[in-house]
């Protein structure tokens, strides 16, 4: 009886999934699409520090919680979650991009 909802709700995370892979390239961070996860795993090796730093300097710096890639034997990786809003999504993506952005800038 809710057939409906489960499309919904499907169509909702296949949204959020595009939205966030395409954002997460859109600034630099090469990301493939998952088919059947809730979370995505963009690479961070152009910066060449550690998936734990990355994630250390992102949440003091910027308030953005990722997981590093250390915890799945996927170093050089961060892990994200697109199981929340698109307001929540939105403004983590902005400000993980702001945070990029500062990296490349110190980097040149």
């Amino acid at each position: 009886q809710c057939d409906d909802q489960i499309e919904m709700m499907r169509d909702e995370y296949n949204r959020r999934r595009r939205y966030v892979v395409k954002a997460l390239n859109e600034m630099g961070l090469t990301c493939f699409e998952p088919r059947g996860a809730f979370y995505v795993f963009p690479s961070i090796e152009k910066f060449g520090m550690s998936s734990d730093e990355f994630c250390t300097r992102l949440i003091a710096g910027k308030g953005v919680a990722l997981v590093p890639g250390s915890c799945f034997a996927a170093e050089g990786f961060v892990r994200l979650s697109y199981c929340c809003s698109m307001e929540n999504l939105e403004e983590g993506l902005n400000r993980l991009a702001a945070f990029v952005q500062t990296l490349e800038q110190h980097s040149v």
